[in-house]
C-alpha cells in the first residue's frame, strides 16, 4: 500500500441488521441506502479513507445467503481486487460463519484483508453496534504492519470486540454483541482503546507473489447428519441414501465418537463405498476429533474422514468447495487432512 494516499475500501452491503433504518413514515425497518452513508454515520469521515459501496440487489436476509450469493461477493472482490487496499463485507449474522468460510476457499491466495461485519441491531438505532463495528472494520481493512503490508491477509469476522479468524468462527448469541467466537482458535485482534493484533495467529501465504485465483465452482449436493441418542438404522439409512448426495458432514459425540452398533458402521461403509465422502466433526464448541475411543476408531475404520477440530461451517463450505474442484475421493481425503487456509489444525 502506498503510505502516501488515502486507504482505498470497498464496502459490498449483502443485507442483514447493519443495513436496515427505520421508516419514519412507517416506522418498519428498510434496507439502508448506502449512498448516503456518510451522512448516516458521520464518524466515517474522520477516518480520512477513499470508501464507495456496492451492494446485492436486491439486499437479502442472511437465511435466504446460498451459494450462488457467495460467487457474487467473491466476484465483486476480484473484479475491484487490484483497486482497493482493503474490502468490508456487511452480512446478516445467522449464516455469516458460512460465507466467511466459503470465501477464505474461493479465494485463494489472499492477501488482502476481507472483513465480514454486521450488527445485532439496526445502524439507525439510537443503541447501536451496528456503527462501531462497522466504523472498526474500516479502520482493520486499511490497517498495515510495519513494512506497509496490509496486517490482515485473510477472510476475518469482526463482531465487538474481537477480531476472529472467518472459517474459524462461530455464531455463539443470539443476544449478545460479542455474539461470534473461535473455540479453537486464538483472537487475530482485540478492540478495547485501541485495536491490538495477535500478529503470530494471523495467517500468512507462504509465498507473498502469487496472484490471487478465485475458486466459483460449489457443489451443493452435500449435507450434515447429527448423531442423537435414539437415531435408528432405517432413518440413518434414508439419510444416506438421499437422492445425488456426494458429501456428508457427521456431527458426531465428543471427541468424534458413534455407535458402536455393527448396523452404525456398517451404513456408513456402505456409503463411503458408494462413493460419498464423510466427515467426522464433534458436536463439541471445543476440541475436535480425536481416535481416542473405540467408537470413533469404529467410523475411521469405516472410511469416515477425520475433520480434527474443524468447524460445521468450514466443514460444510470446504467439502462444497472440494467437491466443485472436481476431485477425486482420494484428493478430498488428502486436502481434509490439511489446512488450507487455517481452517483446521492438524
Amino acid at each position: 500500500m502506498n503510505l502516501d494516499r488515502k486507504p482505498r475500501i470497498l464496502i459490498i452491503y449483502t443485507g442483514g441488521t447493519i443495513g436496515m433504518i427505520e421508516d419514519s413514515e412507517t416506522a418498519t425497518l428498510k434496507p439502508f441506502d448506502f449512498t448516503h452513508l456518510i451522512d448516516n454515520v458521520p464518524k466515517i469521515k474522520k477516518l480520512n479513507f477513499d470508501i464507495e459501496n456496492v451492494s446485492l440487489t436486491p439486499p437479502i436476509d442472511s437465511s435466504d445467503m446460498d451459494p450462488a450469493h457467495w460467487v457474487q461477493i467473491a466476484k465483486t472482490i476480484e473484479e475491484h481486487y487490484l483497486i482497493f487496499d482493503g474490502f468490508v463485507v456487511l452480512h446478516g449474522t445467522d449464516t455469516m460463519a458460512y460465507t466467511a468460510s466459503a470465501l477464505s476457499f474461493m479465494l485463494e491466495n489472499l492477501s488482502k484483508p476481507v472483513i465480514i461485519t454486521g450488527s445485532q441491531l439496526p445502524i439507525g438505532e439510537v443503541r447501536t453496534d451496528g456503527e462501531e463495528n462497522l466504523i472498526t472494520a474500516l479502520q482493520i481493512a486499511a490497517a498495515v504492519n510495519s513494512q506497509g503490508s496490509p496486517m490482515v491477509q485473510e477472510v476475518a469476522i469482526l463482531f465487538e470486540n474481537y477480531l476472529w479468524r472467518g472459517n474459524r468462527s462461530t455464531k455463539m448469541s443470539a443476544d449478545n454483541f460479542n455474539a461470534f467466537k473461535s473455540n479453537n482458535y486464538p483472537p487475530l485482534a482485540k478492540i478495547g482503546l485501541g485495536i491490538h493484533f495477535n500478529e503470530e495467529a494471523l495467517f500468512r501465504l507462504p509465498n507473498r507473489d502469487r496472484r490471487l485465483k478465485v475458486h466459483y465452482d460449489l457443489d451443493s449436493d452435500v449435507m450434515f447428519i447429527d448423531l442423537f441418542p435414539g437415531l435408528t438404522e432405517a432413518t440413518l439409512r434414508h439419510q444416506l441414501s438421499t437422492p445425488g448426495i456426494k458429501g456428508i458432514v457427521l456431527k458426531t459425540y465428543g471427541a468424534g465418537n458413534g455407535p458402536t452398533a455393527g448396523w452404525f458402521t456398517d451404513a456408513i461403509r456402505e456409503a463411503v463405498n458408494r462413493g460419498i465422502v464423510i466427515l467426522n466433526v464433534t458436536q463439541c464448541v471445543n476440541g475436535g476429533v480425536h481416535k481416542i475411543y473405540a467408537a470413533g476408531d469404529s467410523l475411521a475404520a469405516s472410511g469416515a474422514i477425520s475433520g480434527h477440530d474443524i468447524t460445521a461451517e468450514a466443514a460444510i463450505t470446504k467439502m462444497m468447495h472440494l467437491l466443485g474442484l472436481d476431485y477425486s475421493i482420494a484428493e478430498i481425503r488428502r486436502n481434509f487432512d490439511h489446512s488450507l487456509c487455517g481452517e483446521v489444525t492438524v
